[in-house]
C-alpha cells in the first residue's frame, strides 16, 4: 500500500481540534456563538446539535471564492490573478501577478506547482481537501448527535454532499480525473487512492448531487432567507448536476481526438483526461439534467431571473446587478462568501488591486455586447454615426447592452457622480497615449465587482455568484442546440436577454440563420461571456471546446480622443473654461503589445489542463501526470 502523503494527511488532521471548528463564523447575516474555548475532540463536537452544525458552517467556509482578498495561499489568486485574464476578455497588465509571470511569458511548468501558489489552481494550497475531509467527518458522525431530529441530520448531510461535490468540481475543471475519496482516513492507517479517469469522476461527483437532492429542500425559504442564503439546496445541487455534466460533454473530454498528444501520454491512455471518445449520450445526459431542472422549477417555484422594474437603461442595469452582487434574491443557487474569515478584507484587498491594472477589459470583450435592441455591434457603424457607446454621446442615452455599462467602465459612463473620462488627456487616463498601464491601460475599466472604487464597496459583504439561474438557462441552452433541438435553445437565451431589454436572437439577425449549429453555439457562447463576465465562465468556455484560436489571437485595446476641438481633462478644468462637455472622439483601434504575454504566439493545447505538483506525482500513490508536463 502507498501512503497518500503529507498533504493529504495534514489536510485531515487538525478538523477535530479547537481551532478548526470554534472559529467565530458569520453565515448569512447571522453571527453563530463560539464554542467553548477548550480543547474540542469529535466526541464534544458531535455530543451537541449546536456544536455539530457549527463544525458544518465551518466547512461552508471553505468553498470556492473567485476574486482575490488577501495575501495567501487560497484568497491571494494567482498573487492577485483571476482565470478571466488567461480568456479575451481580460488581460492583466499587472506585472507581479501569476498571470504574466507564470503564464503569459509561457515559462509555466509542473514545478511550478510545488514552488509557488501563483498557478491556477494549487492542487494541494486551495482547501478543497480540507473542505472534503471536513464534509465526510460531517456525515459520518452527525447520525450519534442526541439533540438532532432525523430529519434534519439527513439535510444536513444532503449539505455536506453537495460541497464534497462542488469542490471536486472546482479541480476537476482544472486536472481532469480526480483521486476519489469517499471516507475520512485515520491517520494512522495506510490507504492508496490512485487517480480516477474522469468517467469515474463525474459519476462520483453526480451520485452525490442525486443523494443530496433527495433529501434537501428546494430553497431555504422556511429557514427565513435573509439568514440562510447561501446553504445548499435541492436547487443547489441539481443546478450544479447540469454544470458539471455540460463541462463532461464537451469537446474538451468528449471528442474522438485526445485534447492533448504531448508526452507523457498515460493520463490519455488511461481515459484520466478524456472518455477514450466521443459520446453522444453525455450530452444527452447533460439535457436530461437540466429538463429535470426546470420541471422542478416550474412545480416549486421561488427562483427566477431578476426582473427590471421599468424600461430603461438604468432598470435593467438594476436587475443585472442585483442578480450577480446583491444578497437575497432568487436568482442565486449557490453562492459563497468570506464574510467568516475577514471583516473587510475583500473590499480593502480588491480595492487596491483593481487599480493596479491586473483586470483590464479589452476591445474583443467590448465588441461581444451587442446594441440596445439587441442587433450585433459594428464598429464602424458605431464609429460612423457616433454611436459608441452613447446616442450622439448624449451621456444620458446609453445605446448598447445595458450589461456593457454593469461591466466594463466605458467613456462618458456615469462614474462617482459625473461621467467618466477615458479619452487620451482625460482625467482617468491622463497620462495614457496607449502605453498600457493601470487601470485603463485598454481605454476601458473594470466595473463589475468594483463598482466606483474601493469607497463604494465599503461596509459590504460581497457573495460569489458560485452559480445562478442565468447561467443555468444557458446551460440548458446549449445542451439542446447538442441534442438537435435549435429553436428550444433559442428561447431559453432569449430568456435571459430579455432579462435586460434585448430582442430576440433571431429578431436580432435578420438575413442568419440562427438555426445552424455553428452560428448558434457561437451566439450561445458570446451571450455566456456578456451575463457571466467575471465569472469563471469564458475562460473555461474556450477550454472545453478546446479553442486555440481564440487564445492565440491577438487582443486590442480602444485609444480615444477628443475630434472636437478640444484637448485634456474637461472636469479638472475651471468652470468657466470647460465649454461643453466633449461631444466627438477619434477611435483608433491598437494591439495590446504587453511583451508578457508570448502565450499567443507559444500555446500549446497542453495549457488546457493544469499540471500536477511533481512531488505529488513521485510519491507513487497513483497520481498519474497530465499530457504535456
Amino acid at each position: 500500500m502507498k501512503h497518500l502523503e503529507k498533504w493529504f494527511i495534514m489536510a485531515f488532521v487538525g478538523v477535530t481540534t479547537a481551532t478548526s471548528c470554534v472559529d467565530e463564523i458569520k453565515f448569512g447575516d447571522s453571527f453563530l456563538e463560539k464554542a467553548p474555548s477548550v480543547a474540542v475532540t469529535q466526541d464534544s463536537i458531535f455530543g451537541k446539535a449546536d456544536y455539530a452544525r457549527r463544525f458544518l458552517w465551518n466547512t461552508y467556509s471553505k468553498l470556492y471564492y473567485g476574486l482575490a482578498t488577501n495575501w495567501n495561499d487560497v484568497d491571494g489568486k494567482m498573487n492577485t490573478g483571476m482565470f478571466e485574464c488567461l480568456s479575451d476578455c481580460f488581460h492583466s497588465h499587472n506585472s507581479w501577478d501569476g498571470l504574466n509571470r507564470h503564464y503569459y511569458s509561457g515559462t509555466y511548468t509542473a514545478v511550478n506547482e510545488d514552488n509557488t501558489s501563483e498557478t491556477r489552481f494549487g492542487f494541494t494550497k486551495e482547501e478543497t481537501w480540507q473542505a472534503i475531509r471536513q464534509a465526510w467527518i460531517f456525515i459520518e458522525n452527525v447520525d450519534r448527535v442526541p439533540d438532532m431530529e432525523a430529519s434534519e441530520k439527513e439535510r444536513l448531510k444532503g449539505e455536506a454532499k453537495v460541497i464534497i461535490a462542488s469542490r471536486y468540481f472546482d479541480m476537476f475543471r482544472h486536472f481532469g480525473g480526480l483521486p476519489i475519496v469517499e471516507q475520512s482516513f485515520a491517520t494512522a492507517n495506510e490507504y492508496e487512492v490512485p487517480r480516477a479517469t474522469v468517467e469515474e469522476t463525474v459519476k462520483f461527483m453526480i451520485r452525490l448531487l442525486d443523494e443530496a437532492k433527495e433529501v434537501l429542500p428546494w430553497d431555504v425559504t422556511a429557514d427565513g432567507e435573509s439568514n440562510w442564503q447561501g446553504r445548499m439546496t435541492q436547487a443547489a445541487a441539481m443546478g450544479l448536476k447540469c454544470k458539471i455534466l455540460l463541462f463532461a460533454a464537451s469537446p474538451l473530454f468528449n471528442d474522438n481526438e485526445p485534447y492533448c498528444t504531448e508526452a507523457p501520454q498515460e493520463a490519455v491512455t488511461q481515459n484520466l483526461v478524456w472518455y477514450g471518445g466521443y459520446k453522444a449520450e453525455l450530452w444527452s445526459q447533460c439535457l436530461q439534467a437540466c429538463e429535470e431542472f426546470f420541471t422542478t422549477l416550474a412545480e416549486k417555484g421561488h427562483y427566477e431571473l431578476a426582473q427590471a422594474s421599468g424600461t430603461t437603461c438604468d432598470n435593467y442595469r438594476s436587475a443585472f446587478n442585483k442578480a450577480y452582487f446583491t444578497r437575497d434574491n432568487t436568482e442565486l443557487l449557490i453562492s459563497t462568501r468570506i464574510i467568516g474569515k475577514y471583516n473587510w478584507d475583500w473590499w480593502y484587498y480588491w480595492g487596491d488591486w483593481v487599480p493596479n491594472g491586473g483586470y483590464t477589459p479589452t476591445l474583443e470583450y467590448m465588441e461581444m455586447f451587442p446594441m440596445s435592441d439587441g442587433t450585433p455591434f459594428d464598429f464602424d457603424k458605431a464609429v460612423a454615426e457616433n454611436k459608441m457607446f452613447f446616442e450622439e454621446n448624449d451621456y444620458n442615452k446609453p445605446t448598447r447592452d445595458p450589461r456593457l455599462y454593469e461591466t466594463i467602465l466605458v467613456n462618458g459612463a456615469k462614474w462617482a457622480g459625473r461621467s467618466v473620462e477615458l479619452w487620451n488627456g482625460g482625467r482617468e487616463n491622463a497620462n495614457s497615449t496607449a502605453t498600457e498601464t493601470g487601470v485603463y491601460a485598454t481605454g476601458f475599466g473594470l466595473y463589475k465587482f468594483y463598482k466606483e472604487g474601493k469607497g463604494s464597496l465599503a461596509g459590504n459583504y460581497l457573495e460569489w455568484p458560485y452559480l445562478r439561474l442565468a447561467e443555468v438557462y444557458l446551460i440548458y441552452a446549449e445542451a439542446l442546440l447538442k441534442n438537435n433541438r435549435p429553436a428550444d435553445a433559442i428561447a431559453q437565451v432569449d430568456k435571459v436577454r430579455a432579462r435586460v431589454g434585448l430582442k430576440g436572437l433571431v429578431e436580432s439577425n435578420p438575413g442568419k440563420n440562427m438555426e445552424d449549429a455553428n452560428v448558434l453555439l457561437e451566439a450561445i457562447l458570446n451571450e455566456r461571456a456578456c451575463e457571466l463576465g467575471l465569472e469563471d465562465v469564458r475562460f473555461f468556455d474556450m477550454i472545453r471546446y478546446k479553442r486555440a484560436d481564440l487564445f492565440t489571437r491577438p487582443l486590442h485595446g480602444l485609444l480615444i480622443e477628443r475630434a472636437d476641438g478640444g484637448t485634456g481633462s474637461w472636469s479638472d478644468k475651471p468652470s468657466a473654461d470647460r465649454g461643453p462637455f466633449p461631444t466627438k472622439f477619434k477611435y483608433t483601434e491598437f494591439q495590446i503589445s504587453n511583451s508578457a504575454r508570448s502565450w499567443w504566439s507559444n500555446f500549446s493545447s497542453k495549457w488546457y489542463l493544469s499540471a500536477f505538483p511533481v512531488s505529488e506525482v513521485n510519491k507513487g500513490y497513483g497520481l498519474v501526470q497530465n499530457p504535456g508536463w
